[in-house]
């Protein structure tokens, strides 16, 4: 009885031992070494608390903002820097130990991950920190500071690193670390020296033993039987096993139970010999199951054969076919083979109908460009030194305290370009007091010049706003992936920028509703126009918004040919892009028609009630885009700037919208009907005051310094904000184009290219011989009257025999203006020659062909005389009109 109980190590069976009279000696004996029994809830309960820090972590690494989170992330940032970036998969790895290992102790494991992080930090700290440090007690404030901007390894990690490179030298310090972290890496894994050895040694041995194996194979010529190849001895060891540091248990073939144990007798009887070559390959597939050695490697295959499965089907043994058995006769083959013909048909006619139906299905929808084709923003977010800052807060206190401006600097707040110092005024302080100083502020801090401006939302504080020694580019998908531009509501939004406090600017053109960008050259103009047109292909389809480009320069918009959302192709003649906003004009109007017959106001209340009506589809809004409004103005002035006027003055609620870029602001470019009608502004650097001044009608934007640069002054501003406008290369671009072409195609509208080429031929027709600017009114041209004196004009110089304005003004007691126009009109009609200087004009026409062309024998009776002078061949007047003697 007593011997029963010793062999039972339950812990009930102690107390009957006592009573039974056991010895201690021999309890002593069968004593082994302490089961390790951990707290199962405690490991629970860690395990959870990892996960939960991890996911705090993980958020706060995205950017989410929280007391919980904040205060995580600033405490692990703060103690290990740049450790903080495997922190989520270190805790996470904490938790898969504590909830896998139950029955194993994880503690020198947990100590390793701990470390891991502290040590990784310091290395990082040792070759990537920025700022050096001295062994002081000021620097642990440093390095907390540092280490929450990710600059440096943290308290822990930087003091490791600081120490390390004080006792052992930068190099050695960097040598230690990485030994350090291998030893701690090995202990996570539970990986030795022995057992990485004793893993190499062995796959060097399973590899000859497979070489030796395939040579066998190769000499003999065909695949082996599967009882001619011995088991593999350690097919039972883990792979993991030699790095453990332990041997994995091995069992050896003849421990292995069997599934069929009585089948081990037989084998050993000799197989019949029989020459393989003379039988089939089923009977010698037969002959090698049945009559081969069952081993553990060779059993006995459940896999039915495919006749046999047949059998079981149909249980007809004797109906199923083989090569022995003479083919069946199939009489009716001429059936057989209409019936295959009629659902050969069939199949036709479906796929036929698939097509059709495929082709009558309207193009697929178009896919928005990924954000991944853009360059992300870098993470090495630059800030200024504090040394610096500290400095010029100093300096531009002492400025003011030496001018006598009542104020004291309360912060600053640094931007991409521009850093602003705030400085708040005493009561009685008038502004333009400090805004005189702007000079003589920009001369004591050393900078090329400074902008004072009031801070929007602040009272009695100005802004004095500082250039940066390098200005930080905005990346446009910095914008694109903000909240701000992703729940914009709008089809027309568009990215602007980042301002000087950090939040992103997203504009609407549906708001705007029109936009003026002016700068000079290399300011930004044209990446801000291509920020605005990659947003809107980010954020728009084209059912919601269509674009016409104007770009005359021919080399800015090319490249967005053949995108879905042009409604023709990029235009690049000045006197088509005057037909392309006479278009405008026209399809301007004829949506307030169509407004009217619907009973709404504007175009998405036209664009709702289309939803719920038959045969009316809705309309999108048309954003066009002049990239250089310069040279239209050279060439269609009058045209363009009607035309510019009558879109600004009635677009909005119609969706047509205007997008105008200029690098010559000057006032006769951007006349003061343009400007009274364009009310959203952009300004980038540009030469003087006087430009600020007319592009938004206040100075500041020649203090600008360049590089995108520039002032947004939508409507229902009060003042201009300083912004840092988007970046977006030409790989970009072309990237994003790319990605929209193999979406979609292009489809252009051939109604509104055939408009532009009428109004263009009809342009050319009514502008010659007047010159591209369409001479003066009242020739006879299309739309255009006849001035009531032409008749006793034509009179006048025929009984005289001299055309001259002079003349005219003597005998019909004209003014100057009329006169000319008087004597153009005459030479459109080829009356009078083009002008001769101080010569006459000389007469082309007699009485008798005047009086024919009175008598309504028109152009057509009309026979022109040669031309007397080559100066006829011109179509314009070389020397303008007042400058005429006679």
């Amino acid at each position: 009885m007593a011997s029963t109980q010793k062999k039972t190590t339950s812990s009930k069976s102690k107390p009957a031992e006592k009573k039974a009279g056991t010895k201690k000696p021999e309890t002593k004996t069968r004593k082994g070494p302490p089961i390790y029994v951990p707290n199962m809830v405690a490991r629970g309960v860690g395990a959870a608390v990892c996960i939960f820090l991890a996911v705090m972590l993980g958020l706060g690494m995205f950017g989410a903002h929280a007391v919980v989170v904040d205060f995580l992330c600033h405490g692990v940032k703060g103690l290990v820097g740049y450790g903080f970036w495997v922190a989520v998969p270190v805790l996470l790895a904490a938790a898969v130990l504590l909830l896998a290992k139950r029955q194993k102790s994880v503690r020198l494991r947990l100590w390793c991950l701990g470390l891991f992080p502290v040590f990784l930090g310091a290395f990082i700290h040792l070759l990537m920190s920025p700022y050096p440090y001295q062994m002081a007690f000021s620097t642990f404030a440093a390095l907390w500071r540092d280490g929450l901007n990710l600059f440096s390894g943290g308290v822990l990690g930087g003091f490791l690193s600081i120490s390390f490179a004080t006792w052992f030298s930068p190099i050695g310090a960097g040598i230690l670390f990485v030994l350090v972290m291998l030893v701690l890496l090995a202990g996570i894994f539970r990986v030795t020296p022995a057992g990485a050895f004793a893993y190499l040694r062995e796959s060097r041995a399973r590899k000859a033993e497979y070489d030796r194996y395939e040579d066998d194979y190769d000499d003999y010529g065909e695949e082996p039987y599967e009882e001619e190849l011995p088991p593999p001895a350690r097919q039972s060891e883990p792979f993991w096993a030699p790095f453990l540091g332990r041997k994995a248990p091995r069992r050896k073939a003849a421990d292995i139970p069997l599934d069929e144990p009585e089948q081990q007798k037989p084998v050993k009887e000799p197989e019949p010999v029989q020459p393989p070559r003379e039988k089939t390959r089923e009977e010698e597939a037969a002959g090698v199951l049945k009559g081969t050695k069952a081993s553990f490697f060779s059993r006995k295959t459940h896999v039915k054969r495919p006749d046999e499965v047949l059998e079981e089907l149909t249980g007809e043994e004797e109906d199923v076919i083989t090569f022995d058995d003479p083919l069946p006769d199939v009489t009716p083959r001429e059936e057989t083979k209409a019936q295959r013909q009629e659902a050969i048909r069939q199949e036709t006619d479906k796929v036929t109908r698939t097509i059709e139906k495929t082709m009558e299905e309207e193009p697929k929808a178009y896919q928005y460009p990924p954000l991944d084709i853009l360059t992300p923003p870098s993470g090495d977010a630059q800030r200024a030194a504090h040394e610096e800052l500290e400095g010029t807060l100093n300096r531009l206190a002492s400025v003011l305290t030496s001018f006598g401006i009542d104020g004291h600097v309360t912060g600053a707040v640094q931007g991409p370009s521009v850093t602003r110092y705030e400085v708040a005024l005493e009561q009685g302080v008038r502004l333009n007091k400090l805004t005189n100083l702007s000079d003589d502020v920009a001369l004591a801090l050393g900078v090329s010049n400074v902008r004072i401006a009031p801070v929007p939302g602040k009272i009695s504080v100005v802004g004095v706003e500082v250039p940066n020694k390098v200005v930080t580019p905005v990346p446009i998908r910095e914008v694109l992936d903000s909240d701000n531009f992703r729940r914009h509501k709008s089809s027309a939004a568009f990215s602007v920028g980042k301002d000087i406090g950090g939040n992103y600017i997203v504009g609407d053109c549906a708001k705007l509703p029109h936009m003026l960008i002016a700068g000079t050259t290399g300011s930004g103009k044209s990446v801000c126009i291509n920020s605005l047109i990659v947003s809107m292909l980010y954020k728009s389809t084209p059912e919601e918004l269509r674009l016409i480009m104007v770009d005359p320069k021919m080399v800015e918009l090319g490249g967005y040919n053949g995108i879905p959302h042009l409604l023709i192709p990029v235009v690049t003649d000045p006197k088509k892009a005057a037909g392309a906003l006479q278009w405008a004009v026209t399809e301007m109007m004829k949506r307030y028609r169509l407004f009217a017959e619907a009973g709404v106001r504007e175009l998405t209340s036209y664009n709702q009630w289309a939803k719920g009506q038959e045969n009316v589809e809705p309309m999108p809004k048309v954003v066009i885009v002049i990239d250089e409004l310069a040279d239209l103005m050279l060439v269609a002035a009058k045209e363009v700037e009607e035309s510019i006027c009558r879109v600004a003055q009635m677009g909005r609620a119609s969706g047509m919208h205007l997008v105008i870029a200029t690098q010559r602001p000057s006032a006769d470019v951007i006349t003061g009907l343009m400007k009274a009608n364009i009310p959203s502004r952009v300004a980038f650097a540009v030469a003087s005051s006087l430009e600020s001044r007319i592009i938004l009608d206040t100075t500041g934007a020649e203090k600008l310094v360049g590089k995108g640069d520039m002032l947004w002054f939508p409507l229902g501003s009060a003042k201009p904000l300083r912004v840092q406008g988007c970046f977006i290369s030409d790989e970009e671009v072309a990237a994003v184009v790319d990605c929209v072409k193999q979406n979609s195609t292009a489809d252009y509208d051939d109604s509104v290219m055939e408009q532009i080429e009428q109004h263009v031929s009809e342009s050319e027709k009514k502008g010659k011989g007047s010159g591209s600017s369409g001479g003066y009114p009242g020739g006879d041209g299309p739309g255009e009257e006849q001035d009531e004196l032409f008749p006793a004009a034509v009179d006048v110089i025929l009984e005289l025999g001299q055309a001259s304005v002079s003349m005219l003004q003597r005998r019909l007691k004209l003014g100057y203006a009329r006169a000319a126009r008087l004597v153009d009109q005459m030479e459109q009609q080829g009356i009078v020659g083009p002008f001769e200087g101080s010569k006459p004009r000389q007469i082309l026409i007699t009485k008798e062909q005047w009086q024919q062309m009175q008598n309504g024998g028109g152009e057509e009776d009309y026979v022109e005389p040669d031309p007397p002078v080559e100066e006829e061949i011109l179509s314009f007047d070389p020397v303008p009109q007042h400058y005429e003697s006679d």
